[in-house]
């Protein structure tokens, strides 16, 4: 039985991968299975090349489709504006997340974009999960480039 936890762990597990980039992973389930995965790959020169972004492309792609219907995205951080805004462009299902982004967050912390009353189809947002986890990651990351390990 695949839970909400073991598909934030495979993007934790993706987030890793990101070299010299934040680290954020996301991964994109259909039927219980995950079809799709990636890492922030923006430091390539590619400002939208964000996690949720390149594996919603990647789901796209795996589907034959550009709508999302039956997917959930899972990704370690809040999605900020552009990629909240392409949940609802791509027509995900949901969008689980495990780290809050009090300063970008637009999927319940700054704004919560996929449930704005203004645009036809909404997108159901959860955050949380695997949280501890996700937080410390980012936080392990910015500490080191601050040249800091306390």
């Amino acid at each position: 039985m695949h839970t909400a936890e073991a598909f934030m762990a495979e993007a934790l597990a993706e987030a890793r991968q990101s070299a010299d980039e934040v680290p954020v992973g996301a991964v994109v389930v259909h039927q219980g299975r995950i079809i799709a995965r990636a890492h922030n790959e923006r430091e390539g020169g590619n400002p939208f090349a964000h996690a949720e972004m390149l594996a919603m492309e990647r789901a796209c792609q795996a589907l034959g489709t550009r709508r999302l219907h039956g997917c959930t995205v899972y990704v370690t951080l809040e999605p900020c504006p552009m990629c909240a805004g392409a949940l609802l462009m791509a027509e995900a299902d949901a969008c689980v997340f495990g780290a809050w982004d009090p300063r970008q967050g637009c999927c319940g912390s700054v704004y919560t974009l996929p449930q704005d009353p203004s645009f036809y189809r909404k997108v159901t947002c959860a955050g949380g999960v695997l949280e501890q986890e996700c937080s410390q990651l980012l936080q392990r990351f910015f500490q080191e480039k601050r040249g800091r390990t306390d």
